[in-house]
This record gives structure tokens, sequence and C-alpha cells, in this order.
């Protein structure tokens, strides 16, 4: 199935070149980028095998690569791919639709310790498609894994989001505003959301 993200719908064609300079000059001037490898990293024991699910160009996967981990990036914008493989060379990276992906097709058949999908992955799958790409997160997980989604929730609703975790299968463990663990409150404008596959 070939879906129509959010990520090409509804933003300009150009999108995805300037995405990637925009993240190549914050490297470059210093910026912090690796918060939310940060708290990947402090989820998982050495060698952890991690999917970026939604991995763009490669700054998640690259910071988790960095620490010792082996990782895989999948996204659907193949000029994102191609910029990851460009500037981080180490992580695997793949261009799939997450609505679909099958990384055993890809000659990946060991499952996951953790997903992470950051940078507001799921408000940009095409609309109605969330349960799929949750379940099909849920399935490259070894059992008791878990996935850590971060998103805008003015782009995606806390309580369809629930929903549709629910419908996936999985349990959700914790929440949080921020990728550094600031409380959740009703209030705040943004989620982390720990996952657990049972």
């Amino acid at each position: 199935m070939k879906s129509s993200p959010r990520w090409f719908t509804e933003t300009p064609q150009s999108n995805s070149q300037r995405y990637v300079e925009r993240f190549r000059h914050l490297a470059a001037s210093g910026v912090d980028l690796d918060g939310e490898a940060r708290l990947i990293d402090a989820m998982v024991g050495r060698h952890a095998r991690i999917l970026d699910a939604g991995c763009g160009s490669g700054r998640t996967a690259a910071a988790l690569f960095s620490r010792g981990h082996v990782v895989v990036g999948v996204d659907i914008d193949a000029t994102l791919v191609a910029a990851a493989r460009e500037d981080y060379p180490g992580p695997k990276w793949v261009v799939a639709d997450l609505v679909d992906f099958d990384l055993p097709a890809h000659g990946y058949a060991e499952g996951f310790d953790i997903v992470v999908s950051a940078g507001n992955v799921l408000s940009y799958v095409e609309v109605g498609t969330e349960v799929q790409v949750l379940e099909r997160l849920h399935a490259h997980l070894k059992p008791a894994g878990r996935a850590v989604i971060g998103f805008q929730i003015d782009r995606y609703a806390i309580a369809d989001f629930d929903r549709h975790v629910n419908l996936a299968g999985f349990v959700l463990e914790q929440r949080f505003a921020t990728w550094d663990l600031q409380p959740w409150s009703a209030s705040a404008e943004f989620a982390v959301s720990i996952l657990r596959k049972p």
C-alpha cells in the first residue's frame, strides 16, 4: 500500500531539501540536536537494537549509533534518507512507508528493543493510517519492547492517539511534556509517550 502522508500533501515540494539544510546548518552551528537520543539511550542497555521510525535526515539515529547501538532508520522521503546516508554513515537507512514497512523483507529479521519516533512523525502520516503505522511499529518490536513517540498535540489530538495506541495493541506506560521529561499536563503543547508491547 502506498499512502499519501501529510508530509507530502500539506507542505511545499521543496520542504524536504529545506529540512535537510536547516538541520545541517543547526548541526554546523553547534546546536544540541541529541535530546531525543539521550532519552532513548538511557532507556536501553548497551548495543540495543533501535528503530528510528520516520528518521528524517538521520540526526537521532546517528546520535544513537554513535553511542554504540545497532540502529535502522526508516522514512518514506527518499530525499531525507539520501541526506542521512550522506551525512551519517553507520546506521542502516531504508526508504519505506511506515504504513506497511516490513524490515525482515529488507534483511533485518531480528526484532527491536525500542522504537523512537520523534519530530511529529505520527502527525504527518496520512489521516486514517495512524493505527496501521502503530501496528507496524508494534510488529517490529521484541516482546516487552517499547516505543517512544513525540508530537505536537495541536496536530494530533492526544485522545485520538490514545485510542489508536490501544487499537494497535500497545499499553501506555508514561507520558511527558518534553523529551527531557518535564511533567505532562493537560495544558502541555507537546507529548512524549512511552508505550510498551505486552
